[in-house]
């Protein structure tokens, strides 16, 4: 019998929105990176999903948000796909240590987020971005993200929100 192949859900909290990723004990703000991740790049015990099932399809285009110039440590990655006119999200995930009481930053979903706006902004797509959301998630992705529900739990960030995600992020880039 075939594996049914499980849907997948954006289930990741927007913390805050800031302007890069800010250390939330001494609320200093470092400059982010992204770069396409390789397998070498993700252990699999410091993930919660399997990262290396999407560098492994290769409709999906899989990055590492890092802080500038440490592109060592992985705060963050994000798998999307280009699709004709849009960046359909698969997965976003913070690093361990930027998720729960004791994360050591905040903005980092936030940041990956701007970073899809960016990269369809730059394809032609006008930024649209499109996901599947968690279900208990909607209301928050709606309220911090700007994002809209087109259909179920599919959402879209359009427009003013991602003009506003990008030019929170990006602005100086």
């Amino acid at each position: 019998m075939a594996k049914k192949a499980r849907k997948k859900e954006v289930n990741i909290e927007i913390d805050k929105l800031t302007n890069s990723i800010e250390n939330v004990l001494s609320g200093d703000v470092f400059d982010t990176e992204f770069h396409k991740v390789s397998k070498s790049d993700i252990k699999k015990k410091d993930w919660l999903f399997d990262w290396h099932l999407e560098l492994k399809n290769k409709n999906r285009q899989v990055y590492k948000m890092t802080i500038k110039n440490n592109a060592k440590i992985i705060q963050g990655l994000i798998s999307f796909s280009v699709d004709e006119n849009f960046i359909f999200i698969n997965l976003v995930e913070n690093a361990k240590f930027n998720r729960g009481k004791n994360k050591i930053y905040v903005g980092v979903a936030g940041n990956m987020f701007a970073f899809a706006c960016k990269v369809s902004k730059e394809k032609g797509f006008g930024g649209i971005v499109s996901f599947v959301a968690k279900t208990l998630l909607i209301n928050h992705y709606y309220k911090t993200l700007g994002a809209t529900t087109i259909i179920g739990q599919r959402m879209i960030i359009e427009g003013e929100a991602t003009h506003n995600l990008i030019n929170q992020y990006f602005k100086n880039k």
